[in-house]
């Protein structure tokens, strides 16, 4: 499994995921809540979490060019739902050391 994620500093970090889960919702299956998502695109699973101020996405595909077309879509929804910040993104490869268990099982179980 390819896997990358990112987090963005942002206030509306529950807003953001609770719009982008509801629109990806109209076109895939999507689960969420105020600070958790999960959403099973085509090219694999993205999971959201909103806490302390930032919003947070962990991507894993069985291909790398399918972590390319989320961080894709990715980027370009938030873009349009964020447009009155700021909002830098930058992707890293893998999960980071201080991911939720519940992240990290998720993504093995994948």
């Amino acid at each position: 499994m390819h896997q990358c994620f990112t987090k963005i500093e942002t206030e509306n970090a529950s807003r953001y995921l609770q719009q982008l889960c509801k629109h990806f919702a109209h076109k895939v299956a999507v689960d969420y809540d105020s600070a958790r998502g999960r959403v099973e695109m085509p090219p694999g699973l993205c999971m959201l979490v909103a806490e302390n101020g930032a919003l947070s996405f962990f991507c894993q595909s069985r291909e790398p060019k399918g972590l390319e077309v989320m961080q894709y879509i990715v980027v370009e929804h938030l873009e349009k739902f964020a447009w009155r910040e700021d909002i830098t993104i930058a992707w890293e490869p893998g999960l980071p050391a201080d991911a939720p268990a519940e992240m990290q099982q998720e993504m093995d179980a994948g």
